[in-house]
């Protein structure tokens, strides 16, 4: 398969994850099932919850905000992704998280405003660091395995200032510079896991262990630890990108997050042409605060691409 099948579908699948997830965030485990029984049938992507057909969330939104200060400044420029996430949250998006509004609006500069928040919160390991990372990841995928788990670190930090979410993007990332290369994510768990930060290990060893489901987490899966563990197990428990991202919407919960990071490992490992096409036709990425910008699948596809060229040596 040729890489840009890879990088496309990694940055696609996860806004069609997003997209399809989307109009059934906080619905009960069964709903998207229920409602669409059939797989192949058609009709899924049909809004709902205040999302127009197609259209992506702030996961998507986010993402892209982060590839275009990678492109645009030539590398990773932490204060300009913080002062687009910023313009972004200034524009009222249908939908932000509270943590990321929080630490995006409370005052502090860019290298503070995290920190802040968790040390008065004591809570920020929420998936929301995690549901942006597909762009990062293809862009610091050919940096090798230190520098693009230090670059996701170092952009989940911007937002969340529990390590816990650090080395759940972390991991992320490292799953998707591997799949690029051509390697089984699956089979180098074990290995992947020895890189995590020692005092989180445990927690996520638990989570991405073979013999896990879902229904065994012990937080919310808007939490970044069962947030992962349901897209590993998506991608373990299926054959494909469309049934792995139905798996993940039919867990319920916090459904657009969970199929985002699935569909991003989903569509790296099956390639751009395993996404249905009734689900990238409709998928519309827009961007408040931005103008009218709108990006659709040839702006995804093209976003990809540049993102791989430009994290190639020299």
């Amino acid at each position: 398969m040729k890489r840009i099948q890879r990088t496309a579908g990694t940055i696609v699948g996860a806004a069609v994850g997003d997209a399809l997830g989307g109009p059934f965030e906080f619905s009960l485990p069964g709903t998207f099932g229920a409602r669409f029984p059939a797989p192949g049938a058609g009709g899924e992507m049909a809004g709902g919850g205040g999302w127009d057909p197609g259209e992506a969330t702030d996961d998507t939104q986010m993402a892209v905000l982060v590839a275009q200060s990678l492109l645009e400044r030539e590398g990773l420029d932490l204060p300009d992704v913080f002062a687009r996430f910023q313009r972004w949250t200034a524009a009222e998006p249908k939908d932000i998280g509270l943590q990321t509004e929080d630490v995006l609006t409370n005052g502090m500069p860019w290298d503070l405003a995290s920190a802040v928040h968790f040390q008065v919160s004591q809570r920020a390991a929420g998936n929301g660091s995690l549901m942006r990372a597909s762009t990062s990841a293809v862009r610091f995928a050919r940096a090798g395995r230190a520098a693009t788990m230090n670059a996701a670190r170092r952009i989940a930090a911007l937002t969340h200032g529990d390590r816990a979410a650090w080395e759940g993007t972390a991991l992320f990332h490292e799953l998707i510079r591997l799949v690029l290369d051509g390697v089984d994510p699956l089979a180098a768990l074990p290995d992947v896991l020895d890189l995590v930060h020692p005092e989180h290990r445990r927690r996520y060893a638990a989570v991405l262990a073979p013999d896990w489901h879902p229904d065994r987490a012990t937080e919310f899966n808007g939490a970044v630890w069962p947030c992962l563990g349901t897209a590993v197990w998506a991608l373990r428990t299926t054959g494909g990108y469309e049934e792995a991202v139905r798996a993940a919407v039919d867990c319920g919960g916090d459904t657009d997050t969970v199929a985002a990071v699935t569909g991003a490992l989903a569509g790296c490992l099956y390639g751009l042409d395993a996404i249905p096409a009734r689900w990238t036709g409709p998928l519309h990425v827009p961007l408040p605060g931005f103008g009218d910008q709108v990006l659709r699948l040839p702006e995804l596809v093209a976003l990809a691409e540049r993102l791989d060229a430009a994290g190639k040596p020299g």
